[in-house]
């Protein structure tokens, strides 16, 4: 099961840590999701997480739900950056 960091920008990060989207929208393909704040940037954030099925994920990242859910948590989308464990 791949390990996954994403970073973003997001406008309010408490309103994006407090958010249910994440597990909404990942929880069908997503474990151990984790959040991280960056310290020096006040709207630099990141998560981890486990994700069983990469095409499901990517799937999930392009849909109509993946878009609603970003814009819901303030997600800048031009900032956003997945590294995958290797």
């Amino acid at each position: 099961m791949p390990k996954l960091i994403a970073t973003h920008e997001v406008d309010d990060v408490a309103h994006w840590l407090s958010s249910p989207k994440r597990a909404e929208v990942f929880g069908s393909v997503a474990k151990d999701i984790c959040t991280f704040v960056d310290p020096s940037n006040p709207n630099r954030v990141g998560l981890s997480m486990e994700v069983g099925d990469m095409d499901a994920f990517q799937a999930i990242m392009t849909s109509d739900a993946g878009a609603a859910a970003m814009k819901y948590d303030g997600v800048r989308p031009e900032t956003l950056v997945v590294l995958v464990a290797s």
